[in-house]
């Protein structure tokens, strides 16, 4: 499986957030080190934009050796399907550059269902509905149902790229998977400076990550 991780470096709300550094490690070299974590992922690649703010974090990506992508800006739907499309794959996982707390098995678990269906679902979940924390979310998206319905996405469905598959649900066949634990609204995402604190004390906790520093 291919994961594709959106990510840019222009937020409004936290201004060039995915180079920004816990514990001396830019975000998302975090997130790319908890998806590593799964075997089952066999490619990963940053999909960023072709805009100057995007410079720095395709500087740092080469100097990790991480492949990447740019596309548009604006139209991030358009975007992910072009690099899934050149790295010819016909699904893809998306992944957000907000999650440096990301599960691992809950990729592995997405990935399990995928490779067991007997039903070829345009969308597997677990955001519809979501059950999972804010950070935890995964969707594996088939590359072909995206390119056909792009011209019909509006703006706010090209920046958010599966809402249109949700409001139009009954049309598609998707795959929603529960988190069967405790339901948590802990917010493990970070959008803004605020939600830093929460995501350190979480790294601090030893049962729930395993954290390295290498």
């Amino acid at each position: 499986m291919i994961v594709i991780i959106q990510a840019r470096s222009n937020s409004k709300r936290f201004n060039n957030k995915v180079l920004y550094k816990i514990y001396n490690k830019p975000i998302i070299w975090h997130v790319i080190s908890k998806i590593k974590k799964s075997k089952k992922v066999k490619k990963i690649i940053i999909a960023t934009s072709k805009n100057k703010t995007d410079d720095r974090l395709v500087k740092y990506l080469k100097k990790i050796k991480v492949n990447y992508f740019r596309g548009s800006l604006i139209n991030v739907a358009k975007r992910l399907c072009d690099a899934a499309e050149k790295n010819e794959a016909k699904y893809f996982m998306r992944v957000s550059a907000d999650s440096p707390l990301i599960d691992s098995t809950i990729i592995n678990k997405a990935i399990r269902i995928f490779k067991s269906q007997k039903t070829k679902y345009d969308i597997i979940t677990n955001t519809f509905p979501r059950s999972y924390p804010q950070g935890q979310s995964v969707e594996i998206i088939r590359t072909s149902k995206l390119r056909y319905h792009l011209k019909k996405f509006n703006n706010e469905q090209q920046e958010h790229v599966t809402k249109y598959f949700y409001k139009n649900y009954k049309k598609f066949m998707i795959k929603n998977f529960k988190n069967t634990k405790t339901k948590t609204k802990t917010k493990l995402a970070i959008d803004t400076k605020s939600d830093l604190k929460m995501i350190l004390r979480k790294f601090n906790e030893k049962n729930f990550i395993n954290f390295s520093l290498k």
